[in-house]
């Protein structure tokens, strides 16, 4: 007699949302309004209850630090390569009371690639080499 297999059926993965008490696209908007516009957690806290939802400022630190790798993450493989054509701004700036040389590198959709900042002209120094390496890469 043959028997029949009976192994289980691959479980989908459980979600990071799963069990929580709000829907998962309340903690997302809460997260990303914290961290793309440097809000405080009242002021999410505020702007959640404007809108009906009523969550406690802990509850939303709580979630920013659960859910900010996740999000980190989720958004890496929306970054583009680094472009063909890149181009690199200078700016003097004064940081804690002493100026600063700060170069900035963008290629040509927009994607910062990096920034060297440095206390003396930078073009002669190997954070100005890094610069240029990195963007070639």
């Amino acid at each position: 007699m043959r028997t029949a297999d009976r192994s289980r059926p691959s479980t989908p993965p459980r979600s990071a949302f799963a069990g929580f008490r709000f829907p998962s696209d309340v903690i997302v908007v809460a997260v990303r309004w914290y961290l793309r516009f440097g809000l405080s957690y009242r002021d999410v806290e505020e702007l959640l209850a404007e809108r009906g939802i009523r969550v406690d400022h802990v509850t939303i630190y709580r979630w920013v630090l659960r859910f900010t790798p996740l999000l980190a993450d989720a958004a890496r493989p929306c970054r583009h390569r680094v472009g063909d054509r890149w181009q690199v701004d200078e700016t003097y700036v004064r940081v804690a009371g002493r100026w600063r040389y700060v170069y900035r590198a963008i290629d040509q959709s927009g994607q910062v690639i990096d920034v060297f900042v440095t206390a003396t002209d930078g073009t002669s120094e190997p954070g100005w080499r890094r610069i240029v390496r990195k963007a070639r890469i």
